[in-house]
């Protein structure tokens, strides 16, 4: 890096191995709220900066672009990066970088918590017995759905997916999967095969969605495409929250159309304490934390500081979302 002092500003307080990366080697802005900075505040701070290490929660358009002038990357702490305005990014000659691969096997694990904890009821057995209801043994009490022997439908078996998938020949489970092409190793390694959409949703007994957030992905699960599902089924998100219509699948679940629900995210975020789906018992919820493993969210931090770090430096980061940049800057 040269002997100039690039300026960055961080949005969240993230993992100390990443801060440590920045400190001595840039001018450090780190926000130091539990909540992200609200968008004002966000062009306040990176007015004048080189460097932006962003969150999921923080909204970088164009009119944050407009007003950071000196903007030469956007790092993004995060796999996704729909919170940003790539095309103006783009436009604008500012490289976006993010952090993908290192969170698959956590997020894949994280799915199969939501799944078994749905099948099985765990949650609502643990207020149960937190709440002292649980007065004897009893044969029909809290019955969940048996995993093993069952068929696991995954749509998107892209690095997620497919280790999703893999973790369901231990259940010797059937795997059916859906995407925009094979995946041919996947078929060869634990026999999953290749359906449309329709398909697998009216022979699975756990829907896992492993999709990223684009247009043609929104409401990809409706009501149209819950009524296709069994009435035992069990929907699980790990994806973005708009990938399931949430209005549709509450009154999918109130009605008894499918069986189940765990959800990580959500059409908005946080989810208001009041949202119906909460009422449910048949709805396990956590608050999108698929990736939250400390070694896992330590090498996201590693990761996004140093893909800031080689853009400003002249050194190609190893993952960039819009490689067009970077290579008309060679040019």
């Amino acid at each position: 890096m040269s002997s100039h002092r690039y300026k960055v500003y961080v949005t969240r307080l993230i993992p100390e191995k990443g801060l440590g990366l920045l400190r001595g080697r840039v001018e450090l802005d780190v926000h130091q709220g539990e909540l992200p900075p609200t968008h004002d505040a966000l062009i306040r701070h990176a007015r004048d900066k080189d460097g932006l290490l962003s969150l999921l929660t923080d909204k970088i358009d164009a009119g944050l672009m407009a007003n950071c002038p000196n903007l030469r990357v956007i790092s993004n702490y995060a796999v996704g990066f729909d919170n940003i305005d790539v095309e103006a990014a783009t436009k604008r000659g500012i490289v976006v970088t993010n952090t993908p691969g290192v969170l698959t096997e956590t997020v894949a694990d994280f799915a199969w918590a939501l799944l078994m904890a749905s099948a099985r009821r765990v949650v609502e057995a643990d207020r149960f017995t937190r709440a002292g209801r649980w007065k004897t043994w009893g044969p029909t009490l809290l019955c969940g759905t048996d995993v093993f022997g069952k068929t696991l439908g995954i749509i998107g078996a892209g690095r997620i997916g497919s280790s999703v998938a893999r973790r369901a020949a231990g259940f010797n489970m059937h795997v059916l999967y859906t995407d925009v092409a094979k995946k041919e190793e996947l078929e060869k390694e634990i026999g999953a095969r290749f359906v449309g959409l329709e398909e697998l949703l009216a022979e699975s007994d756990f829907v896992s969605l492993h999709v990223s957030l684009a247009d043609k992905t929104h409401h990809l699960i409706g009501e149209r495409e819950l009524k296709k599902m069994k009435p035992t089924a069990v929907l699980i998100n790990t994806s973005r929250g708009p990938v399931v219509d949430q209005e549709a699948l509450y009154h999918a679940l109130k009605s008894k159309v499918i069986g189940g629900a765990a959800l990580d995210v959500f059409e908005e975020e946080p989810i208001r304490a009041s949202n119906r789906l909460l009422k449910l018992d048949t709805v396990v919820v956590a608050p999108h934390i698929s990736s939250a493993s400390i070694e896992t969210r330590e090498k996201m931090a590693v990761m996004a500081a140093q893909g800031l770090l080689d853009a400003l430096s002249g050194n190609e980061p190893k993952f960039i979302v819009n490689p067009e940049v970077w290579q008309s800057r060679k040019g």
